[in-house]
């Protein structure tokens, strides 16, 4: 009977968290984000609030560390992170799922777990695809070095 009541705490608890992150942030289906890539006439500016290249400095091998990257739509329209991925598996980014109003502000994190890595400086980059003018692609890069 014990067991049992710490599961429906335990499985209570998560709903309550899914539930009041969908009221925060609805997140967009598959078939709307290819929408919003293709309707090129409603993209918008992104401005990254810090540098796009971040040195995370000196860690030990078997660490994880997370690096994040601020951004704002500078522009009119709604902007949509459509796709977020890293140049290599020892790196697994997030991808936020809500479109950003003009003038809102957001994140994009990345975790980079060192296990197995060799030693020395390391350099990596996360791909960032958006509904964004000129360009569509944003490349955001941070180093580390392994002791």
């Amino acid at each position: 009977m014990k067991k049992i009541s710490i599961l429906l705490v335990v499985a209570a608890g998560l709903f309550a968290c899914q539930s009041a992150d969908q009221k925060a942030a609805p997140a967009m289906s598959i078939d709307a984000k290819d929408a919003a890539k293709k309707d090129t006439a409603n993209y918008t500016t992104i401005q990254w609030l810090d540098s796009t290249f971040k040195d995370l400095g000196k860690i030990k091998e078997g660490e994880t560390v997370e690096v994040s990257f601020r951004f704002k739509n500078s522009g009119d329209k709604n902007l949509v992170i459509t796709n977020v991925y890293a140049s290599c598996g020892c790196t697994v980014p997030e991808k936020p799922e809500k479109p950003y109003a003009p003038g809102e502000e957001g994140v994009i994190k990345a975790k980079f777990d060192s296990r197995g890595r060799p030693k020395g400086e390391q350099r990596k980059t996360v791909f960032v695809d958006a509904t964004t003018a000129p360009t569509q692609q944003h490349q955001l890069n941070f180093k580390v070095e392994i002791e």
